[in-house]
Parts: C-alpha cells; sequence; structure tokens
C-alpha cells in the first residue's frame, strides 16, 4: 500500500495516496522544440489509465519527467507523492520501458532473481512470483536459456515479468505488448485486470488501440497535449463514433 506520512502541528498523520500519478501542468522541451506543452494528467489507485498518441506525440518522454529521467521545464511531477527519482520509492514502482534493459549474457531466470532482489523480495515469495509471472508471459520452458538467445517479443516477455515483480503499487507500461501475440496478448491484459482489481495502478502506453476499451480512462496526447481525456465509453459518446481508434482520428483531425 502506498502511504504519505505528514507532521501537522507536531501530529504524525498518515493516509493512503488515491493520485499515485500527478503531472500539473508540465512542459518539456528539447532545444527549440517542445515536446510537452502544459499536460495535466493523473492515475489514481486501482485504475488503468492509458495514453495514446501517434509516435513523436511525448508519450514516453511524459514517462520519463514521471520517474526523474527527464526534468520538467516547468509544472510538477509527482509519483506516489513524491518528486522522482526516489531510490525508497523504487521497490513499490514497476517500469517497463520502450527498450529492452536486460543482461543478455544471463538466462532468464538469473535475470528474474538479480532484479527481484534489488526489489527486496525474500527467496520464497521470489521463487513463487517467477513461477506464476514466467506463466504469464509464457516463458516457462525458456528460464533457463540465455537471454542473448531470445526472440525480439521474448525479450519483450520477460520485460514484462520484471516490470510486474514485487506486485508494485504502481506500475508504468510503456508499449508492453509489441511483438506479442494477441492470445498472449488478452492473457496479459487478464493478469493486469487482477492487479487492478488488488489496487495497483496502471499507467500504460500503446499503439494497440484495441487494448484502450479495456482501461478506465484514456488520455490522447497529440503534439505534446493532452486534448481529451475520460472513459473509453464517455469519449465514443463525446464523438459519435464505436471504438476508441475512430475516437483518436476525430479527436486528432479536430485539434488540427
Amino acid at each position: 500500500m502506498s502511504v504519505y506520512s505528514l507532521k501537522i502541528n507536531g501530529v504524525i498523520v498518515m493516509g493512503e495516496f488515491t493520485q499515485r500519478i500527478q503531472l500539473s501542468g508540465v512542459k518539456k522541451s528539447f532545444g527549440p522544440k517542445e515536446v510537452l506543452s502544459a499536460v495535466d494528467l493523473t492515475v489514481n489507485t486501482g485504475e488503468i489509465v492509458v495514453l495514446i498518441g501517434p509516435s513523436g506525440a511525448g508519450k514516453s518522454t511524459a514517462i520519463k519527467v514521471m520517474l526523474g529521467m527527464e526534468k520538467a521545464d516547468a509544472g510538477q511531477a509527482l509519483v506516489l507523492g513524491q518528486v522522482m527519482p526516489k531510490r525508497k520509492l523504487l521497490g513499490q514502482i514497476g517500469y517497463m520501458a520502450q527498450t529492452d534493459a536486460l543482461y543478455e549474457n544471463l538466462t532468464a531466470l538469473e535475470n528474474l532473481r538479480f532484479f527481484g532482489k534489488l526489489k527486496g523480495l525474500g527467496n520464497q515469495q521470489l521463487a513463487k512470483e517467477i513461477e506464476h509471472l514466467a506463466t504469464v508471459v509464457e516463458l516457462s520452458g525458456a528460464l533457463k536459456q540465455r537471454v542473448a538467445s531470445f526472440s525480439g517479443g521474448m525479450k519483450r516477455r520477460l520485460s514484462l515479468a520484471l516490470a510486474l515483480l514485487g506486485q508494485p503499487d504502481l506500475l508504468i507500461l510503456d508499449e508492453p505488448t509489441v511483438g506479442i501475440d494477441p492470445a498472449l496478448r488478452q492473457k496479459i491484459w487478464a493478469e493486469l485486470a487482477k492487479l487492478k482489481a488488488a489496487g495497483t495502478s496502471i499507467l500504460i502506453t500503446t499503439h494497440v488501440m484495441s487494448e484502450a476499451e479495456l482501461t478506465d480512462r484514456v488520455a490522447l496526447l497529440f503534439e505534446g497535449k493532452i486534448i481529451a481525456t475520460d472513459t473509453p465509453d464517455q469519449l465514443e459518446a463525446k464523438y459519435q463514433v464505436e471504438t476508441i481508434e475512430e475516437v483518436f482520428l476525430k479527436a486528432e483531425g479536430e485539434d488540427k
């Protein structure tokens, strides 16, 4: 559980974060190019929010600002109530980047054990989670293979398993289902739904528009701006279309 501790008039007050991600007026430029323009975005406890937009819209930059990998030029980015990076919070966050960060000279099992230990998992819990997650991402038969021998899709699946280790309070997944077949994609989304039901907050980016239908809220990012955000049903009703893909195309056209 993500909790905060504040000292008010000499009294320690404890509570749980309802907004595990909070971006307020975040701006970010690289040279003369403004990549993020006054972005506001929240992800609440036990909620799946999808951030969708064309390539270059600023999705990965927004995530990097959240995690403290990039510094915002203006505005505020809070994760679990704090400005990142914060080492003590890393065990509460599962992060999967677009680019796989794996030790390719190690086996999949050795990668899982190494990152599990970094998250502070005990041997018994780690063994149990590895067995479960290997089944979820369909790598049970490949755990003892060196990652260097993996296909691109297998590496993505291992990266997802690493992000899920430790049952984090917050998951940030940047295009996790790239290169993954539809049947396995359904299995992964079923696992995300279970985590959400247990209180995990999930921010995900994807180019697979049908995945957006499975989320609580959709945020449309275009040229560094959030141009619309609401539940899938509400957005489809607002734009008088039947799918989120149609919502995006119509909203993008109106914004232009």
